[in-house]
C-alpha cells in the first residue's frame, strides 16, 4: 500500500484510508462482528489510517476501533478523531477547557493516552478566525493529549483558513468527483504549505460504488434516509448533496446523471475521460486547460493530490465503479497492495 507523510506532523499513513462513521451510527444497523470485519479488511488491505469522530455512535466508533486494535498489536495505525459537534455550534464553545474534557474522554475511549490525530469537526466558520483556539489546541499538543491537530470543514474557504494557521496538519473535505472545486481551490495550497488533505465523501455516500441503483431503499436509521434534503445536518455529508428524482417514499438513491446539484458550485468540475482511468476532461473541452489530465485523488496510482495527502474511503463496497475509466475500489486496493 503506497503511503503518504503529514509533512507538518511527520506522520505517516497509507493513501487509501477507512472512514468508520458507518461502525458507529447512522448506517443503517452495524454489529459489533460486521464492524470489527470491515476493520480487519482494511488492515488485511494495507490501509494504516482510521478516521473517525467523538459523535459516531457517540462513542461506539472510537470504542470499536479501540477494540479491534486492542487485538491486534501488530498493526501500527494512525488514528484520527473529532471533536466540537457535541455540544451547541457557537464559536465560544471552541476553548480549551472543552477540548481537554473532549480530548479525555477520547482518549479513554480509544485506549489512549496520546491521540495522534484530533480534528475540530466542522466548526462554525468564526472559529477559524480565533488565535485563541489554535493556541488551545498547540496547548494539547504540548500537554502530550495529541500528537497533531488538523480541520474538518465545510467549504474552500474555511479549508484555506485552517492552511494559514501554522500548526494544522490536516484539512478534511468533501471530495469527489461531484466536488471538484477543492482541486482548483484548496490542494494547491495545502501542497505549498505541507498540509495533509483527507478526502471526505470520496464514493458520495456509496452513491459511485455501484453497489446501489435507484430503486435501492435504505433503512429509516441511515442518513441516506433521513438526511436526503439535509433535514438533520448538511446534505453534502449524504450523497455529495444530489437529490434523487422521484416521489420521496420511494427513498431512491440517483445515479451518475440523475438528480440535481443543491448548489451550482458543485457542478462536476471535470468528466470520465476515454483515454484511461483516472483521467478527466472538463465539460466541453478536450483536456485541462494547462494541457494536463486531472488527477482524481485516490482513484488512480498514476493521480497527484496534495503532498502529505491522505484519502479516506469506506471499503465496504465490494462492486466497481459504472462510471466509465474510473478504478473501482476493489481494483484500487489491489493496485495499493501490489505497490
Amino acid at each position: 500500500m503506497e503511503e503518504r507523510t503529514f509533512h507538518r506532523s511527520g506522520q505517516h499513513a497509507s493513501v487509501i484510508g477507512l472512514g468508520t462513521w458507518q461502525l458507529g451510527a447512522d448506517w443503517g444497523d452495524v454489529d459489533d462482528k460486521q464492524a470489527h470485519a470491515v476493520l480487519e479488511a482494511a488492515a488485511e488491505s494495507g490501509v494504516t489510517f482510521f478516521d473517525t469522530a467523538d459523535v459516531y455512535g457517540d462513542g461506539r466508533s472510537e470504542q470499536t476501533i479501540a477494540s479491534f486494535l486492542g487485538g491486534r498489536p501488530d498493526l501500527h495505525v494512525l488514528v484520527a478523531t473529532k471533536m466540537g459537534r457535541r455540544v451547541e455550534q457557537i464559536p465560544e464553545n471552541y476553548v480549551l477547557s472543552n477540548f481537554r474534557a473532549w480530548n479525555d474522554r477520547s482518549r479513554r475511549y480509544l485506549g489512549a493516552d496520546r491521540i495522534d490525530l484530533v480534528q475540530l469537526h466542522c466548526p462554525p466558520t468564526p472559529v477559524y478566525s480565533r488565535d485563541e483556539v489554535f493556541d488551545a489546541l498547540d496547548t494539547l499538543v504540548a500537554e502530550e493529549r495529541i500528537a497533531a491537530y488538523g480541520v474538518s470543514v465545510e467549504t474552500c474557504a474555511e479549508a484555506l483558513a485552517a492552511i494559514a494557521r501554522p500548526n494544522v496538519a490536516s484539512v478534511q473535505i468533501i471530495l469527489n468527483p461531484f466536488r471538484m472545486k477543492p482541486l482548483r481551490e484548496v490542494l494547491p495550497a495545502a501542497r505549498e504549505a505541507g498540509v495533509g488533505i483527507i478526502a471526505r465523501v470520496p464514493l458520495a455516500s456509496g452513491l459511485l460504488s455501484g453497489k446501489y441503483t435507484k430503486d435501492t431503499v435504505f433503512p429509516e436509521n441511515d442518513h441516506r434516509t433521513f438526511n436526503r434534503h439535509g433535514e438533520a445536518f448538511d446534505q453534502g455529508e449524504t450523497g455529495a448533496g444530489l437529490r434523487g428524482r422521484g416521489h420521496p417514499a420511494r427513498r431512491r438513491v440517483p445515479g451518475p446523471g440523475q438528480g440535481r446539484f443543491r448548489d451550482h458550485r458543485h457542478r462536476p468540475a471535470a468528466l470520465p475521460d476515454r483515454r484511461g482511468p483516472g483521467r478527466l476532461r472538463r465539460p466541453g473541452a478536450d483536456a485541462h486547460p494547462a494541457g494536463e489530465a486531472l488527477p482524481v485523488p485516490g482513484l488512480s496510482r498514476g493521480a497527484t493530490p496534495a503532498a502529505g495527502a491522505a484519502q479516506v474511503v469506506r471499503p465496504a463496497h465490494r462492486r466497481t465503479l459504472r462510471l466509465p475509466g474510473l478504478l473501482g475500489l476493489p481494483e484500487l486496493l489491489r493496485r495499493g497492495r501490489r505497490s
